[in-house]
């Protein structure tokens, strides 16, 4: 038996406790039945399905000619962002499938680490960065196309990866590999230090309670003016549905594990909190399920486009055209090669070839 607290592995693919806690002492660690064979497969799903939806994002992001809209920057971006992300799924998975033992060195855990933490804080600013720009091109009337207004959104989604980047140095400095329970591996897992809890905190506030009032403060807004019958373009409709629809996907992703996260703490650092052994073990797993339930939103952002954004499945057929086409014209230039080649071959078998008595009878 242990005599540290009981922590949480905050950013790992499911919870990590000692089996000691200060009120219960009695209470063993139990895993979720089976988990070390769903869980790496949902990890692997959302890895191919985050990796070539992203993927395919970005390169039409990329190809896209024409005037872009100013919210095809924050998806570029936000598909950036999920892109790495999902890179490091397949090593959350394999821990997984060997009862959470890492066996990638310490460099990478702390890497892996950082990533999770970079990924949720630009996420999240950058869906703010959408509501704040759906606010002042609605509310405000701000001109969306002008100059000005894009470089400011340029310097604005360099000064949001600067601050991800920053406010994921605590996750790759906290985080650790210790030995497992039963000394047969190593644990990627974050240091007990009461610091490190504190810092949490402050970037649970800074990173997901202060974003999302200012977007429920923009989208509030906005749902009142369009109660008032304030006619919008089409495209400013369709840009604010998909918009909401991002950012519920992202709250309702985001929200149980963070709410699993404020819980623990406070019940940790408040030791009149007596919680009965039922109630850790299903904070446990419910901290592994909403684990789970978070990475997966890294690949959701893609089928939302696909469904709801008709730039985006305009954009996917013309390039299924593209390819088709290329295909087919490579296929028709490999036939007339073929075809070219073989009249070539027979003009100059006819020349090789030796003239036949009926056409010396002629020529003679």
């Amino acid at each position: 038996m242990t005599t540290e607290p009981w922590t949480v592995n905050y950013e790992a693919s499911s919870a990590v406790y000692s089996d000691y806690n200060p009120l219960q002492n009695t209470c063993l660690p139990q895993d979720l039945p089976y988990a070390w064979c769903y869980i790496p497969i949902l990890y692997f799903i959302a890895f191919f399905v985050g990796f070539t939806g992203n993927l395919l994002v970005i390169v039409l992001m990329a190809k896209k000619k024409g005037s872009k809209r100013l919210v095809d920057t924050f998806v570029l971006n936000l598909a950036v962002a999920d892109l790495v992300f999902v890179c490091t799924l397949p090593l959350w998975a394999v821990s997984a499938a060997y009862d959470n033992k890492w066996y990638f060195g310490e460099g990478m855990c702390k890497f892996s680490s950082f990533i999770i933490s970079v990924n949720r804080s630009s996420s999240i600013l950058f869906l703010m960065g959408m509501s704040v720009e759906r606010y002042l091109v609605v509310m405000k009337r701000v001109d969306s196309k002008s100059t000005g207004t894009k470089n400011c959104l340029i310097i604005a989604c360099g000064c949001i990866w600067a601050v991800s980047l920053l406010l994921g140095i605590p996750s790759m400095m906290y985080r650790k590999l210790s030995p497992s329970e039963d000394t047969t591996g190593e644990l990627c897992e974050d240091e007990d230090s009461i610091t490190f809890q504190v810092l949490s905190l402050a970037l649970l506030i800074l990173t997901f309670l202060l974003p999302l009032g200012v977007i429920l403060f923009c989208y509030c807004s906005i749902s009142f003016k369009l109660l008032n019958h304030i006619s919008l373009g089409k495209g400013t409709k369709n840009s604010l549905q998909i918009i909401f629809t991002i950012i519920g996907a992202f709250i309702c992703c985001w929200l149980p594990f963070n709410a699993f996260k404020a819980f623990l703490f406070f019940s940790s650092t408040f030791q009149g909190a007596d919680l009965s052994c039922w109630a850790l073990m299903a904070l446990r797993r419910g901290l592994t399920i909403s684990a789970c339930l978070a990475f997966m939103n890294s690949c959701v952002n893609p089928v939302i486009y696909a469904l709801m954004d008709h730039h985006f499945r305009r954009q996917v057929l013309q390039q299924r055209l593209r390819v088709c086409g290329a295909f087919q014209e490579t296929r028709q230039t490999s036939v007339l090669s073929v075809s070219s080649a073989t009249e070539s071959s027979l003009m100059f078998a006819s020349r090789n070839k030796p003239p036949s008595p009926a056409s010396i009878r002629l020529e003679m």
